[in-house]
């Protein structure tokens, strides 16, 4: 059932966006997937989610912008490449290692596509994406071609330059990673306690270092300036070992007493601390590191090995020299990590690229403080970033497959000249048609960097809503109405695309942030295919269906505040919310009313209890579905059908729909309002949780309403009141229940007398025939009874 009312949905052309409606426009922009590999369960939980979103806003008269994005750009899919077919990218050409992307890419983009499409979603974009509707892929000429374009105008704007910076370099993947973009782990290691000299003396000093191999590359040693055993080398020069290099050694608080053995090497470049310890000094650094991470010229006989090559090597050599003391394990240490290849960052200066970012961090908070974070731990988690950053961005990396920088450069004068906007240029392998304007030279070559994977992701709001391309609707309907993501990208894609977005139009492109967090399995540990712990959504969509899985995401809590735990019965479990939903509908299926029936309506008071109930429903569902709470809510309207509707309600009031009892008789008008009160009530309960259990509720409501369910608006609110108090009747209904159980009575049977609280009086008739109550008196404030 569930596949052809997909079909049905992505045959419906009324979905698709129509950017000339005079509604108003609520726009998402939604986190592009890596399609590096098929979606995970995450993935499906989190764009359900947003199409609960989505649908929700159908209803209340807004037209939806809810494209998928595809990420097919960047390290992500390199790596995932390499890793598939067993090839080094650093090995083959640019053309071979685009081909083995492409090649991934097209096995992987439909299996993504098809779990999207069977868990409900429906997408809405206003563009045709080059394959498929409502789909955008950020490799796709015209995304590219955006991203470039955003890079003149920063360009243009003066924003951008061009410096030879100490970056932080990955060596495993050879190119430049953005801070964003580090992770740190504690790794363990050794201590190795080498043996300095003093100069003109044979006195020895014992310096203990984590990394030996960069010897070569020491400046200066320097000691604590409380450390009573060092006080005497201040001024001194040190020999280093093996490479016999004079330096000064003096007291300086960098020192750690406690640290080895309290004596410290700076090596230029081998950490964050010793890159400002250079500069702080004006020490000239020395470079020993290649971009293949290999050790160069200055290494002397460590020149060609990698890195732990190098440090066996030199170890060797020092104890072979009689100056390596002591090899220690350490305790685990900070070691900055690359987020995509889990290779210790190394240090290495590298033309790069940069945009500005440090002179806008004042902006970029007050920029954090104008989003409306419906979690404001996410909005925290912004403001620390921010407060972290200490350079500007590097945005070129030295990878292949993302959007080319589109730059050439004068062969005879350097010169650089941009590409015009508006086409997506390739510039390492397309020539420029023109003469330099400095030096009228008229041959260039290309600029062979890419942009980082952020730099083209985070024009994800400016590409949904046209920006450049269709100027006048951009201008309309900025800012987008809504950025929903992960917590874990908030430094990178959230951060990314406030400033640049900032910096190209002034404004703040998004209203509302939702930032979600994880999907963890029973034992609250982060799903993932190397720990083993990941389900495929498919599985869950074949073995307990699309219905079940989406009311798992709403009633297994609120994303944005909390893990959602996952398991097979958790979603099965869930599922069985659907039964209920499933059984009252088919019992009110069995009634209907003609028009002329319809005129023919005496509402009793149980009617307009049941009818003020379901109202308090809508305007709860309304104000948690407008703040993208949909756990509350629904759970909230699944306990009103099982506990107000089914077991009391239809109880109530279905000897009055069937009216066939020769004990007890209703007028016509009297059944007429019972059926249209139970009608009416499903009714609203299918359209308020049409959002969430989208396909049943459809099937269900074009069954007994001949309507579709998500072209209906949202319930309106009614203004029915009631003289019932609904706790009372509720209590009065279970303690009739428990003591017909536990005196072995019958529901059927008969009871002789029944005080009853004086409110549920106007009812008196249809509690007698609903529990074949003899006789009830309205005498008290809770509920006796007297057993036959």
């Amino acid at each position: 059932m569930e596949i052809n009312i997909f079909e049905e949905w992505k045959n419906d052309e009324e979905y698709n966006f129509n950017e000339k409606t005079d509604k108003k426009i609520f726009s998402i922009d939604t986190p592009p997937p890596y399609i590096n590999s098929p979606i995970h369960i995450g993935h499906a939980a989190t764009y359900t989610i947003m199409d609960f979103i989505a649908r929700f806003r159908r209803m209340n008269g807004f037209e939806v912008l809810f494209p998928l994005g595809l990420d097919q750009n960047g390290l992500p899919i390199e790596i995932s490449a390499e890793k598939k077919y067993n090839v080094n990218f650093t090995k083959i050409t640019r053309e071979e290692a685009i081909k083995y992307c492409r090649k991934l890419l097209n096995e992987t983009t439909a299996e993504s596509i098809d779990s999207f499409f069977k868990c409900g979603i429906r997408f809405s974009s206003w563009e045709k994406g080059e394959k498929i509707s409502n789909i955008y892929e950020t490799d796709s000429n015209s995304y590219r071609a955006l991203t470039q374009a955003t890079f003149i105008d920063l360009w243009n704007k003066g924003l951008i330059y061009e410096a030879n910076k100490v970056v932080n370099w990955d060596p495993k993947l050879q190119t430049t990673v953005a801070d964003s973009e580090i992770i740190y782990e504690d790794r363990k290691g050794f201590f190795y306690d080498i043996v300095f000299k003093v100069k003109d003396s044979n006195e020895e000093v014992i310096i203990g270092t984590t990394r030996p191999e960069l010897v070569c590359t020491c400046g200066m040693v320097i000691f604590n300036p409380k450390d009573e055993r060092y006080k005497h080398l201040e001024g001194k020069k040190l020999i280093t070992p093996f490479f016999n290099k004079e330096v000064p050694c003096k007291a300086h608080p960098s020192a750690e007493m406690n640290k080895g053995t309290g004596i410290m090497m700076m090596c230029s470049y081998g950490d964050l601390t010793d890159i400002r310890f250079f500069m702080e000094q004006g020490l000239i650094g020395k470079i020993t590191i290649n971009k293949d991470g290999t050790l160069n010229e200055n290494a002397g006989v460590l020149q060609g090995l990698i890195i732990i090559e190098a440090r066996k090597k030199i170890v060797e050599e020092l104890q072979s020299k009689g100056l390596l003391k002591k090899i220690t394990p350490t305790q685990a240490h900070r070691t900055p990590i690359s987020e995509r290849s889990n290779a210790a960052i190394e240090f290495i200066e590298m033309p790069e690229l940069y945009l500005k970012q440090v002179k806008f961090k004042q902006k970029m908070r007050e920029i954090t403080e104008k989003v409306n974070f419906t979690n404001p731990v996410a909005k925290q988690i912004l403001l620390d970033w921010i407060d972290t950053v200490s350079i500007d961005w590097p945005i070129t990396r030295r990878r292949f497959y993302a959007t080319e920088v589109p730059v050439w450069y004068c062969d005879k004068c350097n010169e650089p000249v941009l590409a015009k906007k508006g086409e997506y240029v390739q510039p390492w392998k397309q020539k420029y048609n023109g003469a330099c304007k400095k030096c009228n030279n008229k041959t260039f070559h290309g600029d062979p960097r890419v942009f980082d994977t952020w730099f083209d992701s985070s024009i994800s709001p400016l590409y949904i809503l046209g920006y450049e391309r269709y100027q006048k609707f951009f201008e309309k309907n900025t800012p987008c109405s809504l950025r929903p993501q992960g917590k874990e990208i908030i430094r990178t894609w959230l951060y990314y695309t406030l400033l640049k977005d900032y910096l190209l139009t002034e404004k703040i492109i998004f209203k509302d942030a939702w930032i979600h967090q994880h999907i963890v399995d029973e034992k609250g540990y982060k799903m993932s295919k190397s720990k083993g712990n990941s389900i495929d959504p498919h599985m869950i969509l074949e073995k307990y269906s699309a219905s079940s899985f989406r009311i798992w995401c709403a009633v297994e809590g609120n994303l944005d505040k909390n893990d959602f735990k996952c398991s097979f019965n958790r979603i099965q479990n869930a599922g069985k919310n659907l039964e209920k939903i499933w059984n009252v509908s088919k019992f009110v299926s069995m009634f209907e009313l003609t028009k002329e029936q319809e005129k023919n309506i005496e509402l009793m008071e149980v009617d307009k209890w049941i009818l003020s109930e379901s109202n308090k429903i809508v305007q709860e569902a309304k104000k948690g579905f407008n703040n993208y709470d949909f756990h509350n809510p629904t759970v909230n309207a699944i306990n009103f059908i099982r506990d107000e509707f089914a077991s009391n309600y239809v109880e109530i009031v279905k000897r009055r729909a069937y009216n066939n009892d020769p004990k007890i008789k209703f007028s016509d008008a009297q059944r007429n309002a019972a059926v249209k009160t139970l009608r009416d009530v499903l009714k609203i309960i299918l359209e308020v949780l049409a959002p969430v259990n989208a396909a049943m509720n459809y099937y269900l409501y074009k069954e007994l309403f001949k309507k579709d369910i998500h072209k209906q608006k949202w319930p309106e609110k009614n203004n029915i009141t009631t003289k019932l108090v609904g706790t009372e009747l509720l209590e009065f209904n279970s303690a009739i229940w428990k003591a017909k159980k536990e005196n072995n009575i019958s529901l059927k049977d008969s009871l002789k007398k029944v005080i009853a609280p004086k409110s549920l009086e106007p009812i008196s008739m249809e509690l007698k025939a609903m529990h074949n109550i003899l006789e009830i008196d309205f005498i008290g404030k809770k509920t006796k009874i007297e057993v036959n």
